[in-house]
């Protein structure tokens, strides 16, 4: 495959099955638990959970973006229905459901359909600019160990920068 480097060729990749199956037969999310199936396939969750041929079927409303063949970004339609969320922690995932009493309390309270997405626009400038990796567009890109050569970070605070910002350092009793 040769792409012009003059054009953008976009993409979106949608209905991505919305649960994974490790070897020892568990069952996880793809992209994360709070992502809704398509409504095509919402029967098929509340009848079918116990069978992981049917689950394995369920598309979800996750997508990415992605141009001449670099994701840019990705995201999805949240679950916003208490029963549907309840019943894909706790039965489908065997999450506990007091992990997230927070959320299933606001979403009986009522939730509109909602989504999010997160775009790389560091990738998007890579792929203008024609550049081979992300470190040629990054103003403070990281070592391949973690460390930002413009500041050495990370690294341990002095006493004077604490002092400057009003900070205290406090060790963890646990």
């Amino acid at each position: 495959l040769v792409l012009d480097p003059e054009q953008l060729n976009f993409l979106w990749v949608t209905e991505f099955p919305l649960f994974e199956f490790d070897e020892e037969g568990g069952i996880g999310s793809t992209h994360h638990p709070f992502t809704a199936p398509i409504p095509e396939h919402e029967q098929a969750l509340s009848q079918h959970w116990q069978d992981a041929s049917q689950l394995s079927e369920i598309r979800g409303q996750h997508y990415d973006l992605v141009v001449n063949g670099v994701e840019l970004g990705g995201g999805s339609i949240r679950i916003h229905r208490a029963d549907m969320q309840e019943h894909v922690l706790e039965n489908v995932l065997k999450i506990p459901l007091e992990q997230f009493s927070h959320l299933l309390k606001g979403l009986r309270s009522g939730c509109p359909p909602h989504g999010g997405i997160a775009l790389g626009f560091d990738r998007l400038m890579a792929v203008l600019c024609g550049a081979s990796t992300l470190k040629d567009v990054i103003a403070f890109p990281k070592s391949t160990n973690g460390r930002d050569l413009m500041t050495g970070a990370p690294a341990r605070v002095d006493d004077r920068d604490l002092e400057t910002y009003h900070l205290s350092l406090r060790t963890s009793t646990k």
